[in-house]
């Protein structure tokens, strides 16, 4: 089994990795954000606190988060394996996620994280904020705090994932196909 997590600031290339990873290794990709949009699209109880954190370009909390994907990973027992996309985003969350892998008889594989410049995942937000309407990648200042967050909150994972021997960082600037073809060497090297 393989159990991965995808790291890298919003609009680093994650989701669309993940598409390409779980077809590849016959994962199943869990998407915290596709997760949050379902959960707001049905105006569920978790859709509606989740929306009201997104909204101010703030990470929703925790506790949100984990009940969240406990929830995903529950759906699909069979798996081959997950691909974590945007979660964890602390080392709370990423106790939290080995202890529950760990009731599973799973454990994360390997960590990778898409580095790129702000500048540059700017740039990839706003355009996909004109077709998205996702509110909080039209306006350059929610971007970022959203990128403020992350180095205040996630960019710390980085040393808990290294004390572990399964943090790995990829170059995500380049052609879909020439940032696939790195995270498969990483993967198949795990």
């Amino acid at each position: 089994m393989i159990n991965l997590v995808l790291f890298g600031k919003p609009g680093a290339g994650k989701g669309t990795q993940a598409e390409f990873l779980k077809s590849h290794y016959q994962l199943v990709h869990i998407s915290t954000g596709d997760v949050f949009r379902y959960n707001i699209k049905n105006a569920t109880d978790l859709g509606k606190l989740a929306q009201s954190y997104m909204d101010k370009g703030d990470l929703v909390p925790d506790e949100v988060t984990i009940n969240m994907l406990e929830a995903e990973v529950e759906k699909n027992p069979a798996a081959k394996g997950f691909i974590f996309d945007g979660f964890p985003r602390t080392e709370a969350q990423a106790k939290s996620l080995d202890a529950f892998l760990e009731r599973k008889a799973m454990s994360i594989s390997g960590t990778i994280a898409l580095e790129a410049t702000d500048d540059e995942l700017v740039e990839r937000l706003l355009k996909r904020g004109e077709t998205s309407g996702r509110p909080d990648d039209q306006d350059e200042s929610k971007i970022r705090n959203r990128f403020d967050e992350y180095n205040q909150k996630t960019a710390p994972l980085r040393s808990f994932y290294t004390a572990q021997n399964k943090f790995h960082s990829i170059n995500g600037i380049g052609s879909i196909e020439e940032i696939t073809a790195r995270l498969m060497t990483v993967i198949d090297a795990l």
